[in-house]
């Protein structure tokens, strides 16, 4: 079978040799900073402006045991569980600026938890924050991660956000302000710490997002 192969200083190999030097260099450049569907731009093109930490503080509402209940279960726990396994709850929450339930309205927690130990209540927990308050009216904050809702003291990140909060990152610390066990519900105070671009505003219209809902 050797006699088939050609002669490595054959005219074809050779040939075949400088060929393929050729097409790599004309394909070398689609392997650098630009990658066809994907390009490189200046952040000054979208008005990103100078990095900042920003902290705020919310109260978030939960309430379980009322007809105006904010939160719908889609799944029941499994029935040998003793830490609620299994269950999801969809939710819609008031975000306000005191603990009270009167306290003005900024925004809503909507997304879901469900609890996803075995070992303990552990919630896995994905919210958008929507603001409806000031210049914040319209933007968003995406947190997802893990709660233990019965340490003192819990930490998840934030992944996202958009309007004014396009490319946060940063984490909220939530602690509990109220719990009532007979009804589930409860009022949790949220400390969140972003790091966002500023220079969004000036390039940015939204408009009025009316929340006529009672808070409850």
């Amino acid at each position: 079978m050797a006699r088939l192969l050609p002669n490595p200083a054959s005219p074809f190999i050779t040939h075949f040799i400088t060929i393929s030097i050729l097409i790599s260099l004309v394909t070398i450049p689609a392997t650098g900073e630009n990658h066809g569907f994907v390009k490189a731009i200046n952040r000054k093109k979208l008005g990103l402006g100078e990095e900042k930490l920003t902290h705020f503080r919310v109260y978030w509402h939960d309430v379980v045991g009322s007809s105006n209940a904010s939160v719908v279960s889609v799944t029941q726990p499994s029935d040998n569980s003793t830490t609620a396994f299994g269950l999801i709850n969809v939710i819609d929450d008031a975000l306000t600026e005191g603990p009270e339930p009167s306290s003005k309205l900024v925004g809503r927690a909507q997304g879901f938890y469900a609890s996803a130990s075995q070992q303990e209540i552990g919630l896995l927990m994905a919210m958008n924050f929507a603001f409806i308050e000031g210049k914040y009216n319209g933007s968003t904050i995406t947190v997802l991660g893990r709660n233990p809702v019965f340490n003192k003291m819990r930490e998840m990140p934030v992944i996202g956000g958009s309007g004014l909060f396009r490319f946060a990152r940063g984490y909220v610390q939530i602690k509990t302000h109220q719990l009532n066990l007979t009804t589930g519900d409860a009022i949790v105070e949220y400390n969140v710490y972003l790091v966002i671009y500023h220079g969004f505003l000036k390039r940015r219209t939204v408009k009025p997002i009316q929340d006529k809902r009672h808070l409850r």
